[in-house]
């Protein structure tokens, strides 16, 4: 649906300019987009790489393993239709600590791979499973405590202080959390 939004608001774009005579904004505007989108990358996919690099090696030394240890007890109460030993459980520990270190590109593969742990035991295969709704909400208001991508955003565009927001950012995440998690409790006792 968002594809379609974004295509309406360029062909209307386009066709705006082509109207008001103004096509040397328009080839300013495609050339200059480019250019910075490419700028942006090249800019960004260090740090990515960086804090990849890092999550790969905490998880090869099994330190992933020792922070999704220590998530268990609490994600055992908010996944208490999911059996202790399952392996999902681990994937949903795998994918918090990941989203809180700010690896949403990392975070994915766990996450896709939770869900499908997840609706191996669902029993209604055609409806989301209360545990698929919880770590949705989970997942998607994820605290996170080191933002890189907007850290490496903020070195991009010259901030004095790019690391200023991590404080701001860990009070949102944790806010947006828990007030995620509170609805979807509060919608699963409705139902």
């Amino acid at each position: 649906m968002i594809h379609k939004i974004w295509g309406f608001f360029i062909i209307v774009g386009i066709i705006f300019c082509l109207c008001t005579g103004k096509t040397d904004i328009l080839n300013e505007e495609i050339l200059g987009s480019a250019k910075s989108s490419l700028d942006m990358v090249v800019k960004i996919f260090p740090v990515m790489a960086l804090w990849m690099g890092i999550m790969n090696i905490a998880k090869e030394s099994g330190l992933l393993q020792k922070f999704s240890n220590l998530l268990s007890p609490i994600l055992g109460k908010l996944f208490p239709e999911v059996p202790k030993s399952h392996e999902s459980l681990s994937l949903i520990a795998s994918n918090v600590v990941a989203n809180m270190f700010g690896l949403g590109n990392a975070a994915t593969p766990f996450g896709l791979k939770a869900m499908k742990s997840l609706q191996e035991i669902n029993p209604k295969k055609d409806t989301a499973s209360r545990s698929m709704i919880t770590f949705l909400v989970l997942n998607t208001s994820g605290v996170t405590i080191i933002p890189t991508t907007i850290i490496s955003l903020r070195m991009m565009y010259g901030s004095a202080n790019p690391t200023e927001i991590v404080a701001a950012c860990i009070l949102a995440t944790i806010l947006s959390t828990c007030g995620g998690l509170i609805i979807d409790r509060i919608l699963a006792k409705r139902r």
